[in-house]
């Protein structure tokens, strides 16, 4: 019975290294690294199972190569410029869609029972989890490569971002008050998650539930309940005022 485990396993993984290569341009070698990185913590809790810590390191180390590449790029702008346009090219939102783009949703491996991670942007988190076993795999300079090379150049159009408005709390706060409502950004609910504080806050107008928006802080996810409560709303720059 364990040669016959053994071999559905080896086939496994060859059909996950053939998917990989196609997602990343190749096709890893510690696949059991990338494995870990794709499981979301609603099939694993234990943490050396789940993707949270290589989430936790691929977070830092895409910030630093966006830093490191928006520091290049804008040789004459200020931090206040920069710091904007790091927050628009890895905010969770953005690296979703990034990670939905790269088809990362086909691999990836998550509770599909619970609904309530659709609006978790779990894919972004994901990708970041990738990038943390790109980084282990293959070293800081091939992981800079590759961010630029999959996710920048393909996917971060810097015109673009450049005139996007990111701060959605400010735009819906905006809409609320031209349309005489009440906005209120309320803690739904405060947990411990593998000893960190998962939040859940919920974008509220005129005491009804909008969105929700869960993240491992406050910020985060009341930007995040903001983005879905203007996307549920129907708001975008040149309609805040209807």
């Amino acid at each position: 019975m364990n040669f016959i485990r053994e071999i559905f396993k080896e086939k496994n993984d060859a059909a996950l290294k053939k998917q990989l290569r196609n997602i990343l341009g190749f096709a890893p070698d510690n696949i059991s690294l990338y494995k870990t990185a794709l499981t979301h913590r609603s099939l694993r809790e234990s943490v050396d199972e789940n993707n949270e810590r290589l989430e936790y390191l691929g977070d830092a180390v895409l910030s630093a190569l966006v830093a490191d590449y928006l520091f290049k790029r804008y040789p004459y702008q200020g931090e206040g410029f920069l710091t904007e346009m790091r927050s628009k090219m890895v905010n969770r939102q953005q690296l979703n869609e990034v990670a939905l783009k790269m088809d990362l949703k086909k691999v990836a491996h998550f509770n599909k029972q619970d609904h309530t991670l659709r609006g978790s942007h779990i894919f972004g988190n994901t990708l970041e989890a990738l990038v943390g076993a790109i980084y282990l795999d293959l070293g800081y300079k091939k992981t800079s490569k590759w961010v630029y090379n999959y996710i920048i150049a393909p996917h971060m159009f810097m015109d673009e971002l450049e005139s996007r408005e990111i701060n959605h709390k400010n735009k819906l706060y905006g809409w609320a008050n031209k349309q005489g409502k009440v906005l209120e950004f309320v803690t739904i609910e405060e947990k411990l998650e593998n000893g960190r504080r998962l939040f859940t806050i919920g974008a509220v107008v005129d005491g009804a539930i909008i969105a929700q928006g869960k993240a491992f802080n406050k910020k985060d996810a009341s930007q995040i309940a903001a983005s879905l409560a203007v996307t549920t709303l129907g708001i975008n720059n040149n309609e805040e005022g209807t």
